[in-house]
């Protein structure tokens, strides 16, 4: 009990190499999100500034 068997290990081994095999998957993914919070930032700073606020109307009572 509490040991891995061999169908664990091989199935660990290709959670493995799905993350980290081939050529760079996850550095590709996070330069992806990279890009992606740039831009979201870059259209957050060419947003058009908010218009002035009316000036608040007076009530007259009489």
């Amino acid at each position: 009990m509490g040991g891995l068997s061999l169908t664990h290990l091989l199935l660990l081994g290709v959670i493995v190499l799905v993350l980290f095999g081939g050529k760079g998957k996850i550095s590709d993914i996070m330069g992806d999100v990279a890009k992606g919070v740039k831009a979201f930032k870059k259209g957050l700073a060419d947003d058009e500034p908010a218009a002035p606020a009316p000036p608040p109307e007076t009530s007259r009572t009489i």
